[in-house]
């Protein structure tokens, strides 16, 4: 099995910074793609960021400029830094993972347990 555990949410005023963190344990053979997603009630989970194994990097819109995702492959670690933050930034903010147990087996997807962000207006 393969967890993942979200730190660094809080509460923030408008036009503040928080950095997410998601570090993976268990056993883990490989992990291939990483994202944050958030969530709000009633609403769908969205992807806020991702990067690939290889580094490659996306962001949705309401991110991209405002926020940075970082991995690191030996550690198993994500982050994710948020800069300017907007009361519509509010939100459950999950670590999400493709990870193997074995050189043999498929890639699934993990999630952790999700964080709170809350940006006061």
């Amino acid at each position: 099995q393969v967890q993942l555990v979200e730190s660094g949410g809080g509460l923030v005023q408008a036009g503040g910074s928080l950095r997410l963190s998601c570090a993976a344990s268990g056993d883990i053979f490989m992990i291939n793609d990483m994202a944050w997603y958030r969530q709000t009630p009633g609403k769908q989970r969205e992807l806020v960021a991702s990067v690939t194994r290889g580094g490659e990097i996306n962001y949705a819109d309401s991110a991209r400029g405002r926020f940075a995702i970082s991995r690191d492959l030996f550690k198993n670690t994500m982050s994710l830094q948020m800069h300017s933050l907007k009361a519509e930034d509010t939100a459950v903010y999950y670590c999400n993972a493709q990870a193997s147990v074995s050189a043999w087996g498929t890639f699934l997807p993990y999630w952790g347990q999700g964080t709170q962000v809350t940006v006061s207006s």
